[in-house]
């Protein structure tokens, strides 16, 4: 462990080492000194620079100023004793008056918080350089808490701005965070300018950083007309780019008119800048389109130069040259670098052949770790510069002409960043504190302090307080001090800018916990009585047992800082009512405490090591002594698995003891006792030995063989430090030979009165050498094993006592994590009483921030658990224990990393979209979320989605919401969702996760899926209706995965192993049925049905067409028993256990014609259990037996159709368990000798009569139904005419409307039932040629002048030329 400054000696004033803590700096050693002698000094009129002069010295950093020149040097010089000797003699004074009380640590409990007045706390924020886009409405963020609720305001360019007066702006309820909407009109650039928000409660106002909002722009390239660019072969060239100024700026690439990239390679490459250099132009590169792009990222937008075109004058043969730089050019540049930026260095050479560039840094090597070649070596990036970085750079360029080097200046230059960040200090009244602002930057950047959002300069004058340089001293504070404080450390390169509130807070005490706790401990071991509290100024505590004062010597009683009282061996006088008490000026409150010391919990009977024949009983022993008011459970281990009992399990067990029964040579292992409460556990093991065969044991015991005799005459020999040997004589063997010694111990100071096994020896040995632990009182003793079990243990030997030392290991288990997102929790393993090696065992445990350059944190500790509080959100920590007893401290444990607790991420993954979208598949996208963000350790990008409908009309959907998870890493991207449904519409939102939480979601993005191949049929049946064809029905697709088109059927003859040509037929997709003709009743088809899309065939569904009754089935499903079953139920099983209470249930049959879907139930074992089917027909036939060893329900072929039958299940291995018989019938089926009726004559002619008699009556009615009369034509004019297409009233036609049924007068009814004007219309109008017809067909055109004519012609038949009346005449 290494030394802190406070344990070092010094010989700095006090009080400068009471303020400077730890920071090593000193620049911070001489400001925060010049206060501390400043604020002593001044009191007694004592001249300030005596004090801070001396600091000075010693630490030899004061800078000098031009005007003091030499003599002030010299003056310094001969004062110097003098300030040293004043300094020495304020040292008393200085340390009397300083007293520097560390700032309270607020708990976070909600009855403290919820009381608490704080100051204002900005908590978010928008980001000082904030670019908006113009096509959004513009929210600037300001968030704060506080008690009182946090006013806000803003200022705009230094001025107030007041947003309720404008119409645009509106700030949100109980925030400061401002809306600008463009919804009425305005544009986003009026709005351009420096924003600061200001949060106001009655003890301070809190400031925000400067928010610069700027409007993105993206804007055109300027018009230019680009002459053609000619140039030799071999010659170097650079086509520019000049991308037009954006905000921010644009990204560049050089593109063809195809869209394709310009090929790139060590010969052409992009610069910087953006322009295209040709290291030598090649005749290859003539071309007309050369266009740069410029891609504005925040706009998402691209913009076109005009392309230039390059013409490329050749040669016969292009001449080599030495390589001469196009970028940058001379000998020697410069180059500016911020730090934590990257630091980009280019080079581009031309020449012919191609020049090869190198980098090296003058007077030393490249950073490898932080180094990157870019751009075919041509530019060189150094990650996150730092000041090591400057220096010079040089990069040369080579071919085999010559070579040609450039350098390049580098200095590393810094914006403000923090060494010592002001924090919130809570105080209370009358103490002291500070505020130090510590900042570091190249320039050094200026500090300034402002308090409550204005200069500290033009506040009130608070006595209180004092501004030294880069700290504010605060001595006897009071309640009015109380307000917000602002450090702005700024430089020509950047500002920083932190709140830290100074909040004076008095409170009387008040108590955390729960009341009247109820405190149980185990007799000798540790307690601790907590009573959390919280109060200001700090309480004083006390505690009282049974109404007296408890006295703190250190030897039984400590108090903690915390409050806590540790007993640190608690005795059975210890119990009792236990009083705590804490005061100060503002009262007091107090509690009670029941402490309860409870008897430990032991094995007094142990197991004994046991060896047992196999098939023979085996019994291991454990009685148990403990506190009979505790609840103890007993738990039984083989080799570290626990046992089962239960009433068909071999192993049993009683109150003292454990047995197996029937043991095998699986039952061998090491048996373990395990006794449980609630505060505290025992545990004992034993090994239990199977011998297998009683001929081959070499211990078999005679008839009278016997436990061996226990051995005796124990010694102890050559004594040392960790190690004795023990000597004892073997007792009598009792005809069983000796297999094994064991020898245990039992120590008086840990586990009194406790028996444990130390080591066994082979059955030769009798002087052995044993290993010991450091300060321990140990008594030995031997008991011998043989065949038949274990001897009675010997008589103790003398007692050995051990010196103690220092722990020889580290506590194990070491691991550190957080249970709150502002704490860690360290727990570690105790050791074992045998690694105690001393008394006063302690653990100490250390800590501290990982790749953080600090000193290691230490906790001294009997516990075996600390937890570190108010660290930071998921921050590692390295992380070591060690053990110290009263000899020393042992050795150190490796370090381990640890986290503080993770919180919820706070920001979700951006920007999520797909592409590439496939029927099943999609690539996701999004912008990774930032790992600050995520506030623990970073798990996955989980994935939401669900199916929200088909596309397929009327296709119901369950909308199932599923998860994807993406495990790479936080940067991830990218990713492919699978298992997709085609032709659906999806939905689906991502969350960022750690190991405890999920993040917020981010937008919801729909996606459709395209067609895919359709899914199998729902279903394909085949049936047999006659003996030469088979008529095949289907239905379509659950998931037709698309638009069907149509079915596709495959089918061949099948006659065995052998198979015939496949026949194709194609179906519309309205089509689900297909008769297909047999060539003979034999023949039996394999057929393959698949639905159709546009993407193509899918799922198959294959069926082979049905057997007759009389086909001989050779069944694969089953096998045949030609032995008939055992008998039902057996009269002897002499080698079977029959295991109690398993059976076979619930046989169910469901039958076709020529076979069965047989399914039961059972509660065998199902990787191990065999069932006969035995069946029989109901008529007396024979019995058969089918054997299966796969689980129900199975398939029972080869059944004949129509028959009756009577079927049960029993057990392969246990044949009386068995299920009841069930009956059923299979289906009909056509047999051979089956007439099929559609083939005999008799009915074929009856068919054909009928036919002929319908179609005679037809003719007859249609000619009955054509003839009518005549009417005149003027009645027919003057009737209402309907309209052809009448319309429901959803817009569709009606084409069995009951108008179209009803004729008009003087007409008649044509046989498909249209309304015929007369009969002899078609004579009269169809001559002419110049009739038209109207949309129903029937002749319009000249009708009036037709019929006038008529008139006056007479009323001359027309029935002697009209097709339809001859026909009537024929008939």
């Amino acid at each position: 462990m290494k030394e802190t400054d406070e344990n070092k000696p010094s010989n700095r004033p006090a009080s400068v080492l009471s303020i400077q803590g730890n920071l090593k700096r000193c620049e911070l050693y001489y400001t925060v000194s010049q206060a501390s002698a400043f604020i002593v000094l001044k009191t007694f009129g004592i001249f300030q620079h005596i004090l801070c002069q001396s600091c000075c010295q010693r630490c030899a950093t004061k800078p000098k100023t031009s005007q003091e020149g030499g003599a002030s040097r010299s003056s310094e010089r001969e004062m110097w004793p003098q300030g040293q000797r004043a300094a020495l003699a304020v040292l008393p004074i200085i340390v009397l008056l300083w007293k520097k009380v560390a700032p309270i640590d607020v708990p976070l409990d909600p009855r403290i918080q919820q009381d608490l007045k704080q100051p204002p706390t900005i908590v978010k924020q928008s980001v000082k350089d904030y670019i908006v886009d113009p096509r959004d409405n513009i929210i600037i963020e300001c968030e704060a808490k506080g008690n009182p609720v946090p006013m806000f305001w803003w200022r705009r360019n230094g001025k107030y701005f007041n947003a309720e007066k404008d119409l645009r702006v509106s700030m949100r309820k109980r925030s400061g965070t401002l809306e600008i909407s463009f919804k009425s009109g305005g544009k986003p650039e009026e709005y351009e300018g420096e924003y600061q928000c200001f949060a106001s409660n009655d003890l301070g106002t809190a400031v925000s950083n400067k928010i610069l909002l700027r409007v993105s722009k993206s804007p055109l390239w300027p018009k230019e007309v680009l002459e053609p660019v000619v140039v030799s072969e071999g010659s170097p060239l650079i086509l520019p780019c000049n991308p037009p100024p954006g905000l921010p700026p644009p990204n560049t690439f050089w593109m063809n008119s195809a869209m394709l990239p310009i090929t790139q390679d060590s010969r052409v490459s992009m610069g910087l800048n953006g322009d295209l250099y040709f290291s030598n132009v090649l005749a290859k590169d003539a071309s007309t389109d050369y266009s740069c792009n410029a891609r504005f990222l925040f706009t998402h937008t691209i913009q076109q130069k005009n392309p230039f075109s390059l013409k490329v004058m050749t040669t016969r043969k292009i001449p080599e040259n030495a390589p001469s730089f196009l970028s940058p050019s001379g000998l020697h540049s410069s180059k500016v670098v911020l730090r934590g930026e990257d630091l980009l260095l280019e080079c581009i050479a031309a020449g012919v052949p191609t020049p090869n560039v190198k980098w090296f840094k003058n007077g030393g090597d490249l950073p490898e770790r932080k180094v990157k070649f870019e751009n075919y070596n041509k530019t060189l990036r150094i990650v996150s510069v730092s000041e090591e970085d400057l220096g010079d750079y040089v990069c040369m360029a080579s071919n085999k002409i010559g070579s040609i080097r450039h350098s390049i200046s580098v200095q590393v230059k810094a914006a403000p960043y923090w060494l010592n960040k002001p924090t919130n200090l809570v105080l209370a009244p009358g103490e002291n504190g500070q505020l130090v602002c510590l900042a570091s930057g190249n320039p050094k950047p200026s500090i300034e302090w402002l308090v409550n959002g204005e200069p500290i300069e033009s506040s009130l004058q608070n006595p209180s307080r004092d501004v030294v340089g880069d700290a504010i001293i605060f001595r006897s504070v009071q309640i009015s001090t109380s307000a917000v404080y602002q450090c702005n450390a700024s430089n020509e390169h950047g500002y920083l800018l932190a709140n830290a509130f100074v909040n004076i807070l008095d409170m009387a005490p008040r108590l955390l916990g729960l009341k009247n706790q109820l405190i149980k401990v185990i007799e000798n071991h540790q307690a601790f009585l907590d009573c959390p509290f919280f109060g200001s100024p700090y309480p004083d505590v006390r505690w009282f047992k049974n109404g007296h004062g408890i006295v703190l010597d250190g030897v039984k009683y400590r108090l903690h800082n915390n409050g806590t009282l540790e007993i640190k061996r608690a005795r059975p006088e210890d119990q009792g009512t236990y009083t705590f008490v804490a005061s100060n000026i503002l009262g007091k409150a107090e509690d009670q405490v029941r402490l309860e010391v409870k008897e430990p919990t032991r094995i007094v009977r142990i197991p004994e090591h046991l060896s047992a024949n196999r098939g023979s009983l085996a019994r291991f022993d454990c009685r148990i002594k403990h506190d009979h008011t505790l609840p103890i459970t007993v738990s039984w281990f083989k080799d570290d698995k626990p046992l089962s009992f239960g009433w068909i399990s071999k192993y049993k067990k009683d109150e003292d003891s454990m047995s197996i029964h029937n043991i095998h040579s699986d039952d061998e292992g090491t048996y373990t006792c395990t006794v449980t409460t609630e505060l505290d556990q025992d545990s004992a093991s034993a090994r239990l030995t199977v011998l297998e065969d009683d001929s081959l044991s070499p211990s078999k015991p005679s008839a009278f063989a016997d436990r061996p005799d226990p051995p005796e005459d124990l010694e102890l020999s050559d004594l040392s430090a960790r190690s004795v040997r023990l000597t004892w004589v073997p007792g009598n063997e009792n005809n069983s030979p000796v297999t094994q010694f064991l020898v245990q111990y039992e120590e008086n100071r840990w586990r009194p009165g406790e028996w444990q096994n130390l080591s066994s020896y082979a059955s030769d040995q009798n002087s052995v050498i044993l290993q010991l632990s450091p300060f321990v009182n140990y008594q030995f003793r031997v008991i011998a094993v043989n065949s038949v079990g274990q001897s009675r243990p010997s008589l103790p030997s003398t007692r050995y006592k051990t010196s103690g030392a220092p722990p020889d290991v580290a506590p194990s288990g070491l691991k550190g994590w957080g249970t709150k997102k502002t704490n860690m929790e360290i727990t570690w393993q105790p050791l074992l009483d045998t690694q105690r090696n001393g008394p006063e065992l302690r653990y100490v445990a250390s800590w501290r921030r990982k790749d953080h350059e600090e000193e290691w944190n230490n906790v001294t500790t009997t516990s075996t658990k600390h937890v570190v509080r108010d660290t930071e959100t998921y921050v590692p920590y390295e992380i070591k224990i060690q053990a110290v007893n009263e000899f020393g401290r042992g050795p150190e444990s490796n370090i381990v990393i640890g986290h503080s607790g993770e919180d919820k991420p706070s920001a979700a993954p951006a920007d999520l979209r797909v592409s590439k979208i496939d029927s099943t598949k999609v690539n996701m996208h999004w912008v990774p979320v930032d790992p600050r963000n995520i506030h623990g350790e970073f798990k996955e990008y989980r994935l939401y989605y669900w199916r929200e409908a088909s596309l397929l009309k009327g296709l119901r959907v369950t909308k199932e919401k599923k998860t994807k998870g993406f495990y790479s890493d936080v940067s991830q991207n990218t990713g492919i969702l699978t298992d997709l449904i085609p032709y659906s519409k999806y939905s689906m939102y991502m969350v960022v996760a750690n190991s405890k939480f999920e993040g917020p979601h981010s937008k919801i993005v729909e996606f459709e899926t395209k067609e895919g191949v359709p899914g199998a049929p729902k279903f394909f049946k085949i049936v047999q209706r006659n003996t030469d064809t088979i008529h095949l029905e289907w239905d379509k697709p659950l998931e037709p995965n698309g638009l069907l088109i149509g079915y596709t059927l495959k089918y061949n003859t099948v006659n065995g192993t052998q198979v015939g040509s496949q026949q194709v037929q194609s179906f519309f997709p309205n089509e689900t049925e297909y008769t297909i003709r047999l060539p003979d009743r034999f023949t039996r088809y394999k057929f393959y049905l698949s639905a159709r899309t546009q993407v193509g065939s899918g799922e198959v569904y294959a069926e082979e067409s049905p057997h007759f009754a009389n086909e001989v089935i050779d069944s694969t499903d089953a096998l045949v028993f030609a032995t008939p079953p055992p008998p039902l139920p057996p009269t002897t099983v002499p080698t079977t256990t029959i295991t109690p209470h398993v059976k076979i249930w619930n046989l169910t049959v469901d039958a076709n014609s020529d076979y069965a879907n047989v399914s039961w139930k059972h509660n065998f074992p199902v990787d191990s259990s065999e069932f006969v089917l035995e069946f029989t027909l109901d008529s007396n036939g024979p019995m058969k037996s089918v054997l299966f060893k796969h689980q129900p329900p199975i398939k029972l072929a080869g059944l004949t159709a129509g028959a009756k039958y009577r079927l049960r299940v029993y057990s392969h291995e246990q044949p009386s368990i068995t299920s009841e018989y069930v009956t059923f019938e299979t289906s009909g089926a056509y047999s051979k000798d089956q007439v099929d009726i559609a083939t005999q004559g008799w009915f074929i002619g009856l068919m054909c009569a009928i036919a002929l008699l319908v179609l005679i009556l037809l003719i007859v009615c249609f000619i009955k139904r054509s003839r009518g009369g005549k009417y005149p034509v003027r009645e027919k004019k003057d009737l209402p005419l309907d309209p052809v297409d009448q319309k429901d009233q959803d817009g569709s036609f009606d084409y069995h409307s009951d108008e179209d049924n009803k004729p008009l007068q003087g007409s008649q009814t044509s046989l498909d039932g249209n309304v015929k004007e007369s009969d002899d219309s078609l004579v009269d109008y169809g001559e002419g040629g110049d009739g038209q017809f109207n949309e129903d067909g029937s002749f319009i055109g000249q009708y009036t002048v037709k019929k006038d004519k008529e008139e006056t012609e007479g009323n001359e038949s027309s029935e002697a030329t009209s097709p339809v009346n001859a026909i009537y005449s024929l008939a």
